[in-house]
């Protein structure tokens, strides 16, 4: 009897690991980074654009666009063309919850994951319950998948936006 119950519970995994094998990895350590970022822990910041991440998480032509955004920081002193995160696409956050991985695939055909969380979780009032959705539009690179662009929705509008648009427009400056 107690085969059979562990057997069940071991099956009922099964979905939930099948699911996140589907995730590219790319996408995972990005939200692993960002997750971690906002945990509230003592821990060091980790820069999701990073030389080796940027090499190794983003596409060839994503890479180039943030390197040339780069070169005119968002502050005095600051390596970053943004003065705000771009996967929550603000300047401040609580513990990430509720957040959701799914892979599916564009009206054209393309690989994208969708990564839904709630951000302000600790707030009051509507902002609490409100959702963020971020999507990674993929490409496949050297035989690997890689993150080709950042689709960002603002929370009011539910606009979407290109993180390569915005460096395009940053390297213009």
């Amino acid at each position: 009897m107690k085969t059979i119950a562990l057997l069940i519970a071991g099956l009922a995994g099964l979905p939930t690991l099948a699911t996140a094998a589907d995730i590219p990895a790319p996408v995972q350590e990005i939200m692993d980074a960002t997750v971690n970022n906002w945990s509230g822990d003592d821990i060091e910041w980790v820069d999701i654009f990073d030389a080796a991440k940027l090499d190794k998480l983003y596409s060839k032509d994503f890479a180039a666009k943030y390197r040339e955004a780069a070169k005119h920081p968002a502050v005095d002193d600051g390596i970053s063309p943004f003065d705000y995160d771009v996967i929550i696409n603000g300047q401040d956050a609580c513990p990430l919850e509720d957040l959701k991985l799914t892979p599916q695939k564009t009206a054209e055909g393309e690989d994208e994951v969708v990564v839904s969380f709630r951000k302000m979780g600790c707030a009051d009032g509507d902002e609490a319950k409100a959702v963020s959705t971020v999507r990674f539009e993929m490409v496949t690179e050297d035989g690997k998948p890689v993150v080709d662009d950042i689709m960002l929705q603002d929370d009011e509008t539910k606009e979407t936006s290109s993180l390569k648009s915005t460096m395009d427009e940053i390297a213009k400056h």
